[in-house]
């Protein structure tokens, strides 16, 4: 088994309960973890063999530009894809994170992690 990071994904988007925060937005940080079976592509170095990590970008970016009243949804339908378009992942987790959140403090950011397991 091996371990796949995608760090640091820095989006703007539009999620919010407030009307304010879907109109205006935000801006977000999202973090992935994904475990997979990495011994055959580290034997044949072929993608094909391997999770992409762009497919990974790609699906956060993506889910990310849907708006969402929660940062769960969001968190979940990121791994549901996930979990759907790549058969090798095994195991998930996301991170997504709200950047100085309108929560009437001095909050650098909220962050929400969901985990999931291929059934």
């Amino acid at each position: 088994m091996g371990i796949i990071k995608v760090e640091n994904i820095r989006l703007f988007a539009h999620h919010g309960c407030l009307k304010e925060e879907t109109a205006i937005g935000s801006d977000y940080r999202v973090d992935l973890i994904v475990k997979a079976d990495l011994r055959k592509s580290a034997k044949t170095d072929a993608l094909k063999d391997t999770v992409d990590y762009v497919f990974l970008n790609k699906v956060v970016r993506e889910e990310m530009a849907k708006p969402s009243k929660l940062l769960e949804t969001v968190a979940k339908r990121i791994l549901n894809r996930i979990f759907k378009e790549d058969k090798k992942v095994k195991k998930a987790s996301v991170s997504v994170s709200k950047i100085n959140p309108p929560i009437g403090g001095d909050v650098e950011m909220v962050t929400i992690k969901m985990s999931q397991g291929r059934k």
